[in-house]
Parts: C-alpha cells; sequence; structure tokens
C-alpha cells in the first residue's frame, strides 16, 4: 500500500431528504467508482436492487451493460476518485431509477494516508436510510406520515410492510463500520 495515496472526506447527502439524511467517509483516492457504489451501498443502508450511476459533469458512469451498446455509459471501474478532482469536487449518485433516489457527494478534504488505518471508514452520519422501493423522497415523506399516525389511512399497510422498527432518526456508526469491514 503505498503512503502516497490520498484519502478523500466525502460527505453522500441523500438530495431532498428533510431532514437531511447524510454520512461522511473516509476513502481511498484510489478507489474506483465501482467501488464507491458498493461503499454508498453500505453505508446509506441500501439494499443493491436496482440500478445506479455516476453522473459527473455531463459524463454518466456505470455498469456496462452488452446488451445496450447504445446507451452513452462509461465502465465505472475504470474511473478512479482521484481522477475526477479534488477537494471542492461535487458529482452526483443516482441509485434506483424508478425512485431516483440522487445522492450529492462533496470531496471536503483530501488527506494524508494515516499508517495503520482501514479504510474506508464512515465518521459520522445522520438519520435512517429510507427503505427500498418507498417511492423516493415524496414517498418517503408519506410512509413516515403513515407509520406516525395511527389514524393515517396507510398505516396498517406500511406498518405491516416494514413492522413496527423502524426509527428515522436511527444511525448506527458501529453497525456501518462493522459492514465496511466485511466490505473491505
Amino acid at each position: 500500500m503505498a503512503t502516497s495515496t490520498p484519502i478523500y472526506q466525502i460527505k453522500i447527502t441523500l438530495q431532498g431528504s428533510k431532514p437531511p439524511i447524510w454520512r461522511r467517509i473516509l476513502v481511498r483516492g484510489d478507489a474506483t467508482l465501482g467501488e464507491m457504489h458498493h461503499i454508498i451501498q453500505t453505508v446509506m443502508g441500501w439494499l443493491d436492487y436496482h440500478l445506479h450511476q455516476f453522473i459527473i459533469g455531463r459524463t454518466y458512469y456505470g455498469v456496462l451493460e452488452p446488451g445496450y451498446p447504445d446507451l452513452d455509459i462509461q465502465d465505472e471501474n475504470k474511473v478512479k476518485l482521484n481522477q475526477i478532482g479534488g477537494k471542492g469536487t461535487k458529482f452526483v449518485y443516482e441509485y434506483d431509477f424508478g425512485d431516483s433516489w440522487e445522492h450529492i457527494l462533496a470531496v471536503e478534504k483530501v488527506l494524508p494516508l494515516e499508517p495503520g488505518q482501514h479504510y474506508p471508514i464512515c465518521i459520522k452520519g445522520k438519520r435512517a436510510c429510507p427503505p427500498e422501493d418507498v417511492g423516493g423522497v415524496w414517498g418517503y415523506e408519506t410512509f413516515l406520515e403513515a407509520i406516525s399516525d395511527p389514524n393515517h389511512p396507510e398505516h396498517e399497510m406500511y406498518s405491516e410492510w416494514i413492522g413496527d422498527e423502524f426509527d428515522p432518526e436511527e444511525f448506527d456508526l458501529d453497525y456501518i463500520n462493522g459492514a465496511l469491514n466485511d466490505l473491505r
């Protein structure tokens, strides 16, 4: 492992979430966008059920699909973080094209590699990730209203769907870092 590898501090914010749902991570600058996809899935709490893409400027990066040669998409596994910019760089990660969960990734700092530290690591965050297939930001707002109000017409349906254990304020840093450790 080269000690000259920069470490990127990136804040990932789920666009349109109110109050904001976000994570702050440290990741090696030589991580590919394909690796970032798995890191984002892990720290946000998504289950990787859907398609995704990165949007950097006017260029789209994702998984190349052999059956769709006309798509203007670049291979996410051939681009590393340190090739797309440094501090101040912002780009988009979109997950689930139906629900269109857009995440803003902002490079806050570029730091030296800390000897003995394992990367990636999540250093902070707020709030639980919305459930898969809840219908995007607007569906999530309806979902939260319904599960918090026993008189809401969709309360019973959503409660059965999600169970009684969903806490929108929950954020478990140790759990996330354990999952990142498994990802390494």
